[in-house]
């Protein structure tokens, strides 16, 4: 405790005022955790100083919060980028940052250890090491390739839950699943569904194949249900039966992002609303993925598919920027897949511009990027949509073979680059 509360003193964390009658003055108490290694093993016994915030009032004696926590999908892209390292007259460190852990990487070990050192003169840090665990992922590198999986946090999970011991099942949510709010029976301790709920949200940083499951379930946390529960634990079921899974990223084109997207319209019972989901890769390399409902009711399949090619071409727009600034040029035009031929004549045709006159401008921009070039539009057979992962509950002899699919398609033929090994470093900031 005594060093921890002394690197915040040296740290500069707070500024001594003095107090005003109309302060509303927070206490403050010690959390204490023992940290583990990935394989389980203790790595060092942790103090935190934490505020009691929950004294705060939204509005009153605060506005906002915020802490600097990196994009999962930044990672992802980083790591991949760091396999690669092209000769340039300049060396190229990059450093991210999750609330006190910094992942550094870079093609040059030599202004990463100056990077360190300069570090360490502002902050009070201990040096991990090379990457191994971090972000809540255990990382396995080798010259070709990063594998990204969450089996420890997952053990854990199921230990916690008392599911070690049951039996697996072969899909994360049943086909053809629409639970309504009012169906079941209102759980007399809602609080341990939620917290089910919460800790799978963020096993989804490398496990897309619950992203659908996490985001069904969590549409029922105001009012848990005994149905609620049982979809929850179903889950946890499936993990069971795939605790190890996980990404690869292997090494391939950095050059072509292509991204697949789908909706299942209307398939919420209660607010009539389409759920939608996307995958995007950089060459043959899951990076992004997203499952979501849509905030608004859309009129038909061809619509709600419309809606969301604007979702996906954001997130290829935001990919394009974050590989820009990784000094990776992308071959144009980027591929957005989709299955719906209604919802790619609506953003390619525009005679159909007097059909959309209902839809939000925002959506339109999907029409901007095609006629800049940036996107190129194309459909793909339904049997063919990974994307249908993210949008609805699939047979098992369907679901495993998409997911196949989705974690290990070869979209693009690799090309020849002249490529080195890299550095990745972790060091923490001691608080």
């Amino acid at each position: 405790m005594k060093e921890d509360y002394t690197a915040l003193r040296d740290n500069d964390t707070w500024d001594y005022v003095p107090p005003e009658p109309h302060m509303n003055i927070l206490g403050c108490k010690w959390v204490y955790k023992v940290k583990q290694k990935a394989d389980g093993t203790i790595d060092r016994l942790k103090s935190r100083l934490v505020a009691k915030g929950y004294n705060q009032q939204d509005g009153i004696d605060y506005n906002e919060t915020f802490s600097p926590v990196v994009k999962s999908t930044t990672v992802r892209v980083v790591l991949y980028h760091s396999m690669f390292v092209y000769y340039s007259a300049k060396g190229m460190i990059v450093l991210l940052l999750y609330v006190d852990d910094i992942l550094l990487t870079g093609n040059s070990p030599t202004m990463i250890n100056n990077l360190i050192v300069c570090l360490k003169k502002e902050f009070a840090m201990k040096e991990l090491g090379d990457l191994g665990y971090f972000f809540g992922l255990e990382a396995v590198r080798d010259d070709n390739s990063i594998t990204l999986t969450q089996q420890k946090y997952t053990l854990e999970l199921l230990e916690k839950d008392g599911m070690l011991e049951s039996k697996p099942c072969d899909t994360p949510v049943a086909k053809g699943a629409r639970l309504s709010v009012n169906d079941g029976v209102k759980i007399d301790n809602p609080v341990e569904c939620r917290t089910i709920v919460g800790a799978l949200q963020y096993l989804t940083v490398a496990r897309p194949d619950i992203c659908f499951g996490v985001n069904y379930v969590s549409q029922f946390m105001h009012s848990p249900t005994d149905m609620n529960l049982q979809l929850v634990k179903r889950i946890l079921r499936y993990l069971k039966g795939s605790i190890g899974m996980g990404i690869t990223l292997t090494k391939g084109n950095l050059h072509k992002l292509k991204s697949f997207t789908d909706s299942d319209w209307d398939g919420c019972p209660n607010t009539r609303r389409s759920t939608s989901g996307y995958a995007v890769y950089i060459g043959s390399n899951l990076v992004s993925w997203s499952s979501k409902k849509q905030p608004t009711v859309s009129m038909s399949s061809a619509v709600a598919g419309y809606k969301f090619l604007y979702v996906a071409s954001a997130e290829l727009q935001w990919l394009s920027y974050l590989l820009a600034d990784l000094h990776i040029q992308l071959d144009n035009p980027t591929l957005l897949l989709c299955d719906n031929t209604s919802a790619l004549s609506l953003a390619t045709n525009p005679v159909f511009h007097a059909r959309t006159k209902h839809i939000e401008i925002q959506y339109h921009t999907v029409r901007e990027l095609v006629e800049e070039g940036f996107l190129q539009l194309q459909h793909i057979a339904s049997e063919d949509q990974v994307a249908e992962l993210f949008t609805k509950g699939l047979c098992s002899p369907t679901f495993t073979r998409l997911l196949q699919r989705l974690l290990g398609l070869s979209l693009t033929s690799s090309t020849a680059t002249t490529i080195a090994a890299s550095s990745i470093q972790i060091a923490t900031l001691e608080e």
